[in-house]
C-alpha cells in the first residue's frame, strides 16, 4: 500500500487594511443645507402667520421707546416740561398701532400732535419719521377718496414743524416735504394697483363663472334634452302602433327604456360636473367617459327606432382626431338630429365626418321640410355655434334649396374644426 500524499502548508502574507480617509465636509446641498433651508422656511412662514395688527403695535411701541429716550436727553431744553413732551410723543406714535385699520384719523391724530410739539414744546428729531409711516399707511389702507386728505395734512404739518426753526434755506423744507409726498404716493400706488388687481381676479371669476354655466346648459341641452326628445318621438310611435302592431309597440317600449337609461347616465355625468369640478383635467379624468364618433352608429340606431332613417359615414381618419374634437363633433351631430326630430319631419338624414386637410368636417342634411326663411336659430344651434367659436371653427346652416346645393328641400348642418 502506497504511503499517503504529503501535505504542505501554504504560508500567506496578511491582507493589508484599506486605508481610512477622513470624511469630507457635507457638500452646500447636502443635509444640512436642506435642514436649514427647512428650519427658516418655518421660521417664515411663523413671521407670516403672526397677524399685522401685532407688528403695528410693535412699530408703534418701538417709536415711543426711540422718542422716550431723545425726550430724556433733551428735558433741559423742552418748553412745556418733559411729561407734556412724553404725552405729545405717545399721540405721535400711537397711531401707528391702527394704521390699518384707521388709517385717516390715525394720521391726523399723529400729525396734529407733531404740529403742537414743534411749535410749542421742541421739534423731535424722530417724531418725523413716524409721521411719514402714518402718511405712507394713509395713501396705502385708505379708501381713495380719505387718503387724498393726506397731502394736504401733510404740508399744513411740514409749515408748523419747519415755522420756529429759522431755516435761512427754503430748500430743505421744500426737500423733506418732496420726500414725505412722495412716501404717500409709493404707498397710494401700491393700494390702487392691488384694487385693479384684485378687480381683474374677479371679473376673471365671474368669466370663468359664466362660461362653466353656459358650458353646462350646454352639456344638459344637448345630452339630457335630446334623448327626452327621442323618448317623446317613440312614446308617440308606441301610443299609434299600440292596437295594431303590438310586437312593434314592445319594441318602441324597450327602446324607450334604453333611452331612458342613456338619459339618465348623461345626467349623472353632467351633475358629476358640478360636484366634482377642478377634480381632473379637461381630458375627463375622474369624470364618467363622454360619448363621441364612436358611439354616432349607437345615436343613429335609437333615433331610427321611431324616427327617420340615419345613415352615418365616418371617415376613418376622423376617428383620429383629439378627444376634444370627438366629443365635440358628436355633440353637433346629436344636436342636429335633435332638431330633426323635433322640427323637421324628415324620412332620412345623412350624417357625414370627414377629416382632410387639417380640419373635421361634419354635415348633417335631412330631406324634410326645411326651414323658412329668415329663421331664428334656438338655443341649440346657437350652442353649436359656441362650440364650435371656443375650438375656433366655423359653422353654417339653413334650408337647402336656400341654400343653392343640391335637392329641392331640407336642412343642413356643416361645422369645420381645425385639427391641431
Amino acid at each position: 500500500m502506497s504511503p499517503p500524499p504529503r501535505t504542505r502548508a501554504i504560508r500567506t502574507a496578511p491582507v493589508p487594511s484599506a486605508p481610512s480617509f477622513p470624511s469630507a465636509p457635507s457638500a452646500p446641498g447636502g443635509p444640512r443645507s436642506w435642514a436649514a433651508g427647512a428650519r427658516a422656511a418655518r421660521s417664515l412662514r411663523a413671521v407670516r402667520a403672526v397677524p399685522g395688527g401685532h407688528w403695528d403695535l410693535v412699530l408703534a411701541g418701538g417709536f415711543l421707546l426711540l422718542m422716550a429716550v431723545e425726550r430724556t436727553g433733551a428735558a433741559d431744553r423742552l418748553h412745556g416740561g418733559l411729561l407734556v413732551a412724553l404725552a405729545l410723543s405717545a399721540a405721535v406714535a400711537a397711531p401707528l398701532a391702527v394704521r390699518r385699520t384707521r388709517p385717516l384719523a390715525g394720521y391726523l391724530v399723529g400729525a396734529a400732535a407733531l404740529s403742537v410739539e414743534a411749535l410749542f414744546v421742541l421739534p423731535s428729531p424722530v417724531s418725523p419719521y413716524a409721521d411719514l409711516v402714518g402718511l405712507y399707511s394713509l395713501g396705502l389702507y385708505a379708501p381713495r377718496r380719505r387718503a387724498w386728505f393726506g397731502p394736504f395734512a401733510a404740508l399744513l404739518g411740514m409749515a408748523a414743524y419747519f415755522a420756529d426753526l429759522g431755516h435761512d434755506y427754503p430748500v430743505i423744507p421744500a426737500g423733506v416735504l418732496f420726500l414725505w409726498l412722495l412716501g404717500w404716493a409709493f404707498g397710494y400706488g401700491t393700494a390702487r394697483r392691488t384694487e385693479e388687481r384684485e378687480a381683474a381676479r374677479r371679473r376673471l371669476r365671474r368669466e370663468v363663472v359664466t362660461e362653466e354655466r353656459a358650458r353646462l346648459a350646454r352639456e344638459l341641452h344637448d345630452s339630457v334634452g335630446h334623448t327626452l326628445n327621442v323618448v317623446l318621438v317613440q312614446a308617440g310611435a308606441a301610443r299609434r302602433l299600440l292596437d295594431r302592431d303590438p310586437e312593434r309597440t314592445r319594441e318602441l317600449l324597450s327602446g324607450m327604456e334604453h333611452t331612458g337609461r342613456d338619459a339618465l347616465e348623461d345626467l349623472d355625468r353632467v351633475l358629476g360636473l358640478l360636484r366634482r369640478d377642478g377634480e381632473y383635467g379637461d381630458d375627463g379624468e375622474g369624470a364618467a367617459p363622454q360619448p363621441g364618433l364612436a358611439d354616432l352608429e349607437r345615436l343613429a340606431g335609437r333615433l331610427g327606432r321611431a324616427g327617420p332613417r340615419v345613415r352615418v359615414r365616418i371617415d376613418p381618419a376622423a376617428r383620429r382626431v383629439p378627444r376634444s374634437l370627438d366629443v365635440s363633433a358628436y355633440r353637433i351631430v346629436q344636436e342636429a338630429l335633435t332638431n330633426t326630430v323635433k322640427h323637421s319631419g324628415a324620412r332620412t338624414v345623412e350624417v357625414t365626418v370627414r377629416c382632410a386637410g387639417g380640419r373635421l368636417a361634419v354635415e348633417v342634411r335631412d330631406d324634410g321640410r326645411g326651414a323658412p326663411a329668415g329663421y331664428t336659430p334656438g338655443r341649440g344651434l346657437l350652442g353649436v355655434a359656441e362650440r364650435v367659436s371656443m375650438l375656433g371653427g366655423r359653422v353654417e346652416h339653413g334650408p337647402i334649396g336656400s341654400g343653392g346645393s343640391a335637392g329641392p328641400g331640407g336642412f343642413r348642418l356643416r361645422a369645420e374644426l381645425p385639427v391641431p
